[in-house]
């Protein structure tokens, strides 16, 4: 009885598997139309459209610090017409942060790929008299509380940034968090504060300008744009790493077979060499990986943030 039952429910997946999609996808997001999430959505979801031979819908849903729209995802049927663009926030931060969540970033979702990442870059006024990572510490160990850095907001990336930073080289800095990193970002180049590690697709501009001055970057190598400009792990900083990343899943219980055609079709388009230039042209490395890679990948973001958020006595307000 259990065997053929058995049967019945794999020879059903594989009739799925085969007949997917015949109706259009829609991939939900978190953030609001025009945010980084949403303009990676489009540019892989048109892509992804052509393999899949349907089309591929963006629908944002922002709200609650991102947990409104990962928790429509998550309560979404499992049948692989339903997907969710999520980061580092969605499914790395908020985890670390918030004791109840509507949703659980590792039980509710059933990984793809990873899609691609994008460093913070440490930025400085250019009338804060310093020009290196180290001369920015020495400083602040001789000026202890003197030195403001701007947040996009309590609890965010680039709080937790800060916060490393402060712990890593023994400092003391005043954390001033604005509501989103365009404000913290006009702060630093208006002098409102001394700094910011910002995310390098929102301020190629004031970079071009020279409004800010770039002293290093989080991620584990030098980024293409910013050559020139060090990693924090080269300046003496070891293990220092944090990154805005996006990658594609499924609510929990979507058909393995649907998963693996998901995941064979965003491969394929990532490795594209007009996606690499187009999201390249922003800061973005592309990046695809398996499944299982993924889902390594998030619970060992989760455990990080939530290292620094004790450590740093980080609470969402």
């Amino acid at each position: 009885m259990k065997t053929a039952f058995l049967a019945l429910v794999l020879g059903a997946t594989s009739a799925l598997a085969q007949t997917y999609p015949d109706k259009p996808v829609r991939i939900i997001i978190a953030q609001a139309p025009g945010s980084a999430t949403d303009v990676i959505s489009r540019v892989v979801g048109n892509r992804l459209a052509e393999g899949l031979g349907q089309p591929v819908v963006i629908e944002a849903k922002p709200g609650a610090g991102g947990a409104l729209g990962t928790e429509a995802a998550a309560r979404s049927a499992a049948d692989g017409y339903t997907l969710f663009m999520g980061n580092n926030s969605t499914h790395g931060s908020n985890p670390a942060l918030y004791a109840k969540l509507p949703y659980d970033a590792v039980k509710d979702f059933a990984p793809i790929s990873m899609v691609a990442s994008v460093p913070y870059v440490l930025i400085v006024n250019p009338s804060l008299p310093v020009s290196t990572l180290e001369q920015l510490i020495a400083m602040a160990k001789s000026q202890p509380g003197k030195i403001n850095y701007a947040s996009a907001g309590n609890g965010s990336t680039h709080h937790f940034c800060g916060e490393l930073l402060k712990s890593m080289a023994g400092i003391d800095l005043v954390h001033v968090p604005y509501k989103g990193s365009p404000p913290g970002v006009t702060a630093v180049v208006a002098g409102e504060v001394g700094m910011m590690f910002a995310n390098l697709t929102d301020i190629g501009g004031q970079l071009r300008a020279a409004k800010v001055k770039p002293l290093a970057v989080t991620s584990p190598t030098r980024a293409g744009q910013l050559a020139e400009v060090p990693t924090l792990a080269e300046t003496g900083l070891a293990g220092f790493e944090i990154l805005s990343w996006f990658a594609l899943m499924a609510p929990a219980g979507t058909p393995a077979p649907i998963i693996s055609r998901l995941n064979a079709e965003t491969v394929k388009v990532l490795a594209r060499d007009d996606i690499k230039s187009t999201l390249g042209a922003q800061g973005l490395t592309v990046a695809s990986s398996s499944p299982e890679q993924l889902a390594a990948h998030i619970r060992s973001e989760i455990a990080k943030f939530t290292r620094i958020a004790r450590a740093a006595n980080i609470r969402a307000e």
